[in-house]
């Protein structure tokens, strides 16, 4: 199964395994699940870096990246023709990004946020 990972996702994976649900970590561990961080996470866990929200550095991102076989999923125009007429359940702006990006490419993403679970088309896993 093909899925995107939610920013919180990976912090948690590195950070707190012990946050993830049960479901959430099966999914991180399956062998056969094919795990996508979108690009747009990269620059929230950046952004929230830099502001000292985060402590994160591109090593330990690249790392995390790495050892859990994570492919990075570029976010492209056709992705951000999703947002025209998103409806405003979420007002996080890298959130909606990564929601219109799920959308799109019609994958289901693991996320403990809730409001992700308020757009129509969009399967949470966790």
């Amino acid at each position: 199964m093909r899925v995107l990972l939610d920013t919180a996702v990976l912090i948690f994976a590195v950070e707190a395994p012990e946050r993830l649900s049960a479901r959430a970590r099966s999914v991180l561990e399956n062998p056969k699940n094919v795990l996508e961080l979108s690009s747009i996470s990269l620059a929230e866990i950046a952004i929230k870096a830099s502001l000292g929200k985060l402590r994160f550095s591109a090593a330990v991102v690249r790392e995390a990246i790495a050892e859990l076989g994570i492919r990075v999923l570029p976010y492209t125009a056709e992705h951000a023709f999703h947002l025209f007429g998103l409806p405003l359940h979420h007002r996080d702006p890298f959130d909606r990004q990564i929601v219109a990006q799920a959308l799109a490419e019609k994958i289901p993403v693991v996320t403990c946020d809730q409001e992700f679970g308020l757009y129509s088309g969009i399967r949470v896993v966790w």
